[in-house]
């Protein structure tokens, strides 16, 4: 039995490089960038006025203000036709390119119009470049706007279609396939009879590999007979990584290691030193050009979570291109007095709330590995080290939030 470390850094050993593919500009949010990518266009592409105003020469006014000529009037998206000279002004909107000539932009509301070809420019200090973003201010043509390795979001969609990037290479998410294994389950349609539960395993994992950023492959169930877990093994090694849940303790019916292991499944590690999630399984399956990632998690669905989000979830994450590495963790106090048994390491299901002095941390009233309620109410999990120990009200106890899934 290894510790929680020992096992994410054997996982992390056995994460390859992802693969890469070219996908249209609509369908690159959540994705990771795997180029440079650099401007074709100077942004903005010219002198602009940031305000809605009148375009002038800076020196045409004097402190006690001045009464200028329009000449002409140039929206956003128009080219200026004329060339501001002394004792001109051309009216101005948000956006447009700065007419020759200008090199400062009034605010209408410090102006005062005569008449249609008149304005008066109020009393006020005017300098030069006043109002008035440079072209290429933001980027230049050329120049290297996001690097390979950054994450998509909708800043980064806008971003990507000024420079005309209509498709971009990105890291292609990870097919995760997910097998639940076990006589007792029936789907959650079903009623379930007597010594059956619904597969709340698949659904959640399913879930979880979508939050992660992979693409789900659902087997459906596995039953513990050899050569059904056989066939949908076979079939779930198709893809980037499998995921199984349940079979990996020591029961009768823990059959998952054996037939691994008999479809060419080498076993990197079983068990690790932590609770819950203590009968954890992983291999790497190695055939020709192939190399799959696969985890046995323990069939009890808190387990199988605790298990997803500390050691599957990172691998998940390298795969589609972002660096590997578990939750970041943060520090709270606690609450209330919990007094904590065992030798093993905990992840213990808790609510972390802001507070003006800090995170608190509330312990649930969790009743153990097979309590998705309590899990359901759960936005983070408390790290108890391994040992007897009495943790006290205001203690600081380090946490991993649940409820966010970009660190």
């Amino acid at each position: 039995m290894i510790s929680v470390d020992e096992a994410l850094n054997q996982i992390r050993s056995h994460v390859r490089a992802p693969p890469v593919e070219r996908i249209a500009l609509a369908d690159a949010l959540g994705r990771v960038l795997a180029e440079d990518v650099a401007s074709d266009v100077d942004s903005p592409p010219h002198d602009k006025s940031v305000v809605d105003g009148y375009a002038i020469r800076s020196t045409d006014v004097s402190p006690e203000g001045e009464t200028l000529t329009v000449i002409e009037e140039i929206v956003a998206g128009a080219v200026p036709q004329r060339t501001v000279t002394a004792g001109t002004a051309s009216r101005i909107m948000t956006g447009a390119p700065l007419p020759a000539g200008a090199d400062a932009v009034v605010m209408v509301e410090r102006t005062e119009p005569i008449d249609a070809s008149q304005v008066r420019i109020g009393p006020q200090r005017i300098t030069s470049g006043q109002n008035i973003v440079p072209r290429a201010a933001s980027m230049r043509r050329g120049e290297t706007v996001l690097r390979a390795g950054h994450a998509v979001r909708p800043m980064e969609i806008g971003l990507l279609a000024e420079v005309g990037r209509h498709e971009v290479l990105a890291f292609r998410r990870p097919r995760v396939a997910v097998l639940p294994t076990g006589n007792e389950l029936v789907t959650p349609a079903e009623i379930p009879a007597a010594g059956q539960i619904r597969n709340s395993n698949g659904a959640m994992l399913l879930a979880a590999v979508r939050h992660a950023g992979g693409e789900p492959v659902d087997l459906g169930i596995g039953r513990d007979d050899r050569a059904s877990l056989r066939r949908l093994m076979s079939e779930g090694l198709r893809s980037d990584a499998l995921l199984i849940s349940g079979g990996v303790s020591a029961g009768v019916l823990d059959l998952v290691p054996g037939v691994l292991a008999d479809l060419g499944v080498r076993q990197v590690f079983h068990k690790v030193n932590i609770k819950p999630g203590k009968p954890l399984w992983f291999g790497v399956y190695e055939a020709k050009a192939a190399w799959k990632l696969v985890f046995g998690l323990p069939g009890n669905p808190v387990s199988t979570l605790v298990c997803f989000e500390l050691f599957v979830r990172p691998v998940l994450r390298a795969m589609a291109g972002h660096p590997f590495g578990p939750r970041a963790t943060v520090l709270a106090r606690l609450t209330a007095p919990i007094h904590h048994r065992g030798d093993r390491p905990t992840y213990y299901p808790a609510k972390v709330t802001a507070t003006g002095d800090g995170d608190t941390a509330e312990t649930l009233a969790w009743q153990g590995s097979g309590d998705l309620r309590t899990l359901a109410s759960a936005n983070a999990l408390i790290h108890f080290a391994g040992g007897e120990r009495t943790y006290q009200a205001g203690d600081v106890v380090a946490v991993s939030r649940l409820d966010s899934y970009n660190d």
